[in-house]
C-alpha cells in the first residue's frame, strides 16, 4: 500500500541530512527505517550506507548502496521491530527530483527521499511508466508520531 502520510522523525531527519551532505561532492546515501501502519509511514532511523557506484568517479551524479550494508540494515531493523521503507540520497548538484537513473534502478514499489539543492523531496515510486508522485511529510519529536503511541 503506497503511503499518504510521512512522518520524519526529527533526530532521524537531522542525522540523515548530516550524512548526506557529508558524502558531497559525491551522492550520499542511506536506507529508511521505520514502521508503517497502512498509508501512515513513520520514518525513525536512518542507517547511513556507502556509495558504492561503480565507476567511482560518477558517484558526483550516481549512487548504488552497499550491498553488505544493506543486508546490515535489514538484520537490525528486524531485531528492533522496524523495516526498511526505502532510500535517501543527495542530488548535491540538482534538485530533489528522482532522475532516469533513479526511476530506472529503484526496485518498485518503493519510497525514496532526496536531499537536493532546493531541499528536501518525498517521492512514491509505484510503476516504471507512471511519473513518481510527490508526497508530503512532517517532522515529528521524537516518539510524538502516531505509530509510536
Amino acid at each position: 500500500m503506497a503511503p499518504e502520510r510521512i512522518q520524519l522523525d526529527a533526530r532521524a531527519l537531522t542525522e540523515m541530512s548530516a550524512a548526506l551532505r557529508a558524502a558531497a561532492p559525491e551522492e550520499g546515501c542511506a536506507l529508511l527505517l521505520g514502521n508503517r501502519r497502512d498509508a501512515l509511514w513513520w520514518l525513525r532511523r536512518i542507517w547511513p550506507c556507502r556509495n558504492a557506484w561503480e565507476p567511482a568517479h560518477e558517484r558526483r551524479h550516481r549512487f548504488a548502496l552497499d550491498p553488505r550494508q544493506q543486508l546490515d540494515a535489514q538484520t537490525w531493523a528486524r531485531r528492533h521491530d522496524l523495516e526498511v521503507l526505502g532510500v535517501a540520497h543527495s542530488h548535491p548538484a540538482s534538485l530533489a527530483i528522482p532522475s532516469a537513473t533513479d526511476r530506472q534502478r529503484t526496485p518498485l514499489p518503493s519510497l525514496m527521499l532526496i536531499l537536493g539543492l532546493d531541499g528536501l523531496g518525498c517521492w512514491w515510486l509505484e510503476h516504471p511508466d507512471q511519473s513518481p508522485r510527490r508526497l508530503s511529510w512532517e517532522r515529528v519529536a521524537a516518539g510524538d508520531a502516531e505509530s509510536g503511541r
